[in-house]
């Protein structure tokens, strides 16, 4: 059975894992470690812990137990002191962290309560924070404030960086020294995909993998990250961190969404990822392939069925 790692965070690899897990794969899901928003946040100033918020969604998007339990724990508490905004899921990691002392022990004993189909793992088990330089060169700090500007959020980002400095974990290397093909994204850019090749021996252990390395592009730019950023700018962001000529697929969505759900888009300042199909062809390399990927609804994102198909047929090598 091929391994197949998918790199990310948030709700980008839920979705790729989501439709993944229905395919006849090993599966493995490289998590960031960089969420200090919300809930995960609270309990990483609070408690000490490390932040599970990305953790929570891989583990319900590879469970395979009852829809109750998976509903549990994405369940957020709406009121109550001290318990408002906060995800029964990140409060059960982090009772669990406690108890065992270790986070990574901590994800597979809750991995055994979900019945989850693979292995969950963070990329790092330090306890760091994700820093962006803008092009007016401010530095703006926590994946919170990148990802939700208060800023203005129409500057670009020059770099982004970790602080203090976070080491791999061992998991997150051997899992990735040992697959058949590592997926990244899709999912924000510069707070769900950078952070992950920002730890250190993580870009290492993907450039001398043998396997077969898949980039998904984002459907919709991001307003304070990828303002109006076309598929190839994704690209070269990406490769800015990782390396040239290390991914061999590049999927690039062609479905078009409704206009009357981009209208919701729009209040947020995001619109279509645009391409350049001849740009693109003349690469010669990454291969690219362009594909209907959108999922039906308001939701604009990738259809975890699409993705999965289309993943599984370059695993088994239809495209090379």
């Amino acid at each position: 059975m091929k391994h197949v790692v998918v790199i990310g965070g948030g709700t980008g690899v839920f979705v790729a894992l989501t439709g993944l897990k229905k395919l006849p794969l090993k599966l493995s899901a490289i998590v960031t470690m960089a969420d200090d928003g919300g809930s995960s946040g609270i309990l990483r100033e609070e408690f000490g812990v490390l932040p599970p918020g990305d953790i929570r969604r891989a583990l319900v998007a590879l469970s395979s137990s009852s829809s109750l339990l998976s509903r549990l724990f994405s369940y957020r508490f709406s009121n109550g002191k001290g318990l408002k905004k906060h995800s029964f899921g990140n409060l059960f990691l982090a009772v669990l962290e406690k108890i065992s002392g270790d986070f990574q022990k901590g994800i597979e004993e809750a991995s055994k309560v979900l019945h989850v189909k693979g292995r969950v793992i963070p990329v790092t088990l330090t306890n760091t924070h994700l820093i962006a330089r803008l092009e007016n060169g401010r530095l703006i700090k926590g994946e919170t404030n990148i990802d939700i500007p208060h800023h203005d959020g129409r500057l670009k980002i020059e770099e982004v960086f970790l602080r203090p400095q976070a080491k791999a974990s061992s998991l997150a290397k051997k899992a990735i020294e040992e697959a058949d093909t590592i997926v990244i994204g899709p999912g924000d850019l510069y707070t769900s995909i950078i952070p992950n090749f920002l730890v250190r021996g993580i870009k290492e252990a993907v450039r001398r993998s043998k396997a077969k390395k898949i980039y998904v592009a984002n459907i919709m730019t991001k307003y304070g990250e990828t303002n109006r950023f076309s598929a190839s700018q994704f690209l070269n962001v990406l490769e800015k961190y990782l390396g040239k000529n290390v991914i061999d697929y590049f999927l690039v969505n062609i479905s078009k969404p409704q206009g009357k759900y981009l209208r919701y888009y729009k209040k947020e300042k995001a619109e279509p990822v645009k391409y350049n199909r001849e740009k693109l062809l003349s690469l010669k390399k990454p291969k690219v392939i362009f594909a209907r990927l959108l999922r039906k609804g308001k939701f604009l994102r990738h259809d975890p069925d699409k993705l999965a198909r289309l993943i599984f047929r370059i695993v088994k090598g239809e495209y090379e």
